[in-house]
């Protein structure tokens, strides 16, 4: 599935170093002006356990594309190049907006000084400014067909008149509290603060495992906008990534507080934030990870291994990870009652280990 993460942030707060620790990338901070792309691996301790209990010869992590989309400056949307940056975000699925929360006088601030919240700011009304833009063409479209009459296109006018009006206060599309029934009028609009959003607080080394005062100023601007917040040092796991012995990592990482890189719980998050979920594939040739939507069908499932599959599909063979981990193995699964026959109305959950029988 080609889902993908956009990252955006103003010019020189660590956006690039971020993006380069999530893709295992090697960008030049600073020195890119088009967008750089790139892939996660999702870490799930899940796959190794899978790998070791069916002595599997390769393992496939399931994956998430990531767009490094250039830094942004005031006003930088109405500039030349401002609509590719806007464009850019419009083909992502889920935002990850980097905020500065460190202080470096080494690293100048392009607003001359570090304030998260006025960063913040400035990259949400350049997106609330475009998505206020596309409203209007969209009323204005509805104002023709209403003068013909159409009750519902009258409808759709006030819903997006009263949407237009909350975003001219500054608040973006995904904290409007919008009825289900009234949704259809702006699906169509593609706008861009609908999206979900995380703020990835980008801190100093010693604030890595707490955050700090910084941090504290962001969840409390963003308590009533519907986002996630996530804290990493990203030049702290820039350096934990250039180390070859696995030693001398958890050594940095205990320095840090940390148990686990900053970025692996960041990857975890992004995975939620666009309602993913993962299930899996064992065999003796590969333990494979494979990554669906929230509520997908076991046809649907196996459509993401291969239109045949889903085009073929009889039925699904389905075994539950903590069952196969503690049993072992599929022979002990069916033993045990664990081996389960599903159809084509099954949803596929979290977890689930499957084998997909079909005939094309």
């Amino acid at each position: 599935m080609a889902l993908k993460c956009g990252i955006v942030g103003l010019s020189g707060t660590g956006k690039t170093t971020v993006f380069n620790c999530l893709s295992k990338s090697k960008v030049g901070a600073g020195a890119p002006k088009a967008t750089n792309l790139g892939q996660i691996e999702v870490p799930d301790p899940r796959l190794v356990k899978l790998y070791e209990l069916a002595k599997s010869v390769k393992i496939v992590p399931t994956t998430v594309e990531i767009t490094d989309i250039p830094g942004l400056t005031k006003g930088s949307s109405q500039l030349k190049g401002g609509a590719q940056f806007l464009a850019d975000i419009r083909q992502t699925d889920a935002i990850l907006h980097v905020l500065r929360c460190f202080d470096d006088e080494t690293v100048p601030h392009i607003e001359g000084s570090v304030n998260p919240i006025r960063d913040k700011e400035i990259v949400d009304l350049e997106l609330i400014s475009r998505d206020i833009e596309t409203l209007e063409k969209k009323i204005h479209r509805l104002e023709k067909t209403a003068k013909s009459g159409d009750k519902d296109a009258k409808t759709g006018i006030e819903v997006i008149n009263r949407l237009k009006e909350y975003m001219e206060d500054g608040l973006p599309a995904r904290s409007f509290p919008m009825e289900d029934k009234d949704q259809k009028y702006i699906d169509d609009c593609f706008l861009l603060t609908v999206k979900p959003v995380m703020y990835i607080c980008n801190v100093d080394e010693s604030s890595a495992a707490s955050g700090n005062a910084y941090v504290e100023k962001v969840k409390e601007a963003i308590k009533d906008e519907n986002a996630a917040i996530m804290i990493i040092a990203a030049q702290s796991e820039a350096d934990i990534a250039e180390l070859e012995d696995e030693n001398d990592r958890k050594e940095f990482l205990k320095d840090l507080g940390l148990e686990e890189p900053g970025v692996n719980k960041l990857i975890r998050a992004a995975y939620d934030l666009l309602n993913l979920k993962t299930f899996f594939t064992v065999g003796p040739k590969e333990a494979h990870a494979w990554t669906i939507r929230e509520g997908m069908t076991a046809p649907q499932a196996a459509g993401v291994i291969h239109s045949d599959l889903e085009r073929g599909f009889i039925r699904a063979e389905v075994m539950k990870y903590d069952d196969f981990v503690a049993l072992g193995s599929e022979a002990a699964c069916k033993t045990a009652g664990k081996f389960f026959i599903e159809g084509k109305n099954y949803i596929v959950k979290d977890g689930d280990i499957l084998n997909i029988r079909f005939n094309v």
